[in-house]
């Protein structure tokens, strides 16, 4: 039998799942919409769907997020909740601002916030107030784990987008522009929906994740194993929020950052879908809007540095830096706040 607070925590797990589809649906469909590939309904829905079936396909993420950073028995669901909270807020105040920060930021920054507050205690010595944390209930290798995908995963898509978007050019470069983009609006399709199924394999996991934490750290299930019902919820709250769409982000990702062709668009999709699989495949936690962004990026500089509109791309990476240490706050802050009301 759940308690009232487990079952609240779960909801709002879920309604982090919701956001984030949303909040990402621009990593999955923002290219083949401004290249007119696909219809915004067209594109709406493929994109639920295959969030949907790759949200199912593994739970590698699920376990690093939901045993491989925290040792969940020993938090608390009031931790798990304040975690998401500081989370949620992030996400909402960079939707709002159109800016394509990470999800999986927040939610790492929101989980080491509340549980660092959670762990941490005041002490007298000498006079003088000092604050400390017990750093024993963190697992660094997952956490190391973690910074490393987060750092790299861009880094290598946009790697990935430069050399791709290069070897098109010079394997294509005898075709004529009206076959180009005959042939890749057709491919693109395809590429939007391999990136639509590596966004939901690595997003909707972390979500699987925390509802798991929380049920081991109430004594709900007694080993970390992700139910099934957990992955149907977490997919299906998934696909709910991609199928409403974020296309304020989708018009900082795309457009203002660089104009498309159906080329562009598949290299930056096939490119930043492959990096999410792999990283899937390791268990790592990456962030799905850091990889496509980077990935436009990187097919746009193999024309030229200047196509790149650097000044939008910069506004991109200090939401980035700024993500986890923010969501860190209002998780802490949250943490504090339900104090208040004897919810630890």
């Amino acid at each position: 039998m759940l308690s009232v607070f487990l079952i609240v925590v779960i909801l709002v797990a879920l309604a982090f799942d919701f956001i984030n589809g949303f909040h990402d649906t621009a990593n999955a469909i923002a290219t083949s919409v401004l290249t007119r590939a696909l219809t915004i309904p067209a594109a709406i829905l493929m994109a639920a769907g295959l969030n949907f079936v790759g949200a199912l396909t593994s739970h590698k993420v699920a376990d690093t997020v939901g045993k491989g950073i925290i040792d969940p028995s020993a938090v608390t669901h009031g931790v798990i909740l304040a975690a998401l909270v500081g989370a949620i807020l992030w996400n909402l105040i960079t939707w709002y601002y159109g800016l394509p920060s990470s999800s999986s930021h927040a939610l790492i920054g929101g989980l080491v916030g509340a549980t660092a507050l959670s762990q941490s205690s005041w002490t007298n010595q000498g006079g003088l107030l000092s604050w400390g944390v017990n750093y024993g209930i963190f697992r660094w290798g997952g956490i190391e784990k973690t910074l490393v995908g987060l750092v790299l995963s861009p880094i290598i898509g946009y790697v990935c987008g430069f050399f791709l978007m290069i070897a098109l050019m010079w394997l294509f470069r005898a075709a004529t522009p009206w076959k180009i983009n005959h042939w890749f609006r057709w491919l693109q399709v395809g590429s939007a929906g391999f990136m639509a199924l590596s966004h939901g394999g690595n997003d909707a996991q972390k979500s699987m994740g925390i509802i798991t934490m929380a049920l081991v750290a109430t004594g709900a299930i007694p080993v970390f194993a992700v139910p099934l019902w957990v992955k149907i919820a977490c997919a299906m709250a998934m696909a709910l929020g991609t199928a409403f769409g974020g296309w304020r982000i989708i018009r900082t990702i795309g457009r203002n950052v660089m104009e498309l062709k159906f080329i562009h668009g598949f290299a930056a999709e096939t490119a930043a879908a492959t990096v999410i699989t792999a990283a899937t495949a390791f268990g790592a936690p990456i962030s799905t809007t850091h990889v496509i962004s980077s990935s436009i990026m990187g097919v746009s500089s193999s024309r030229r540095l200047s196509s790149v509109r650097w000044k939008i791309a910069g506004n991109i990476v200090t939401a980035w830096v700024l993500t986890i240490p923010a969501a860190a706050v209002m998780a802490m802050m949250a943490y504090w706040m339900m104090g208040w009301f004897g919810y630890k």
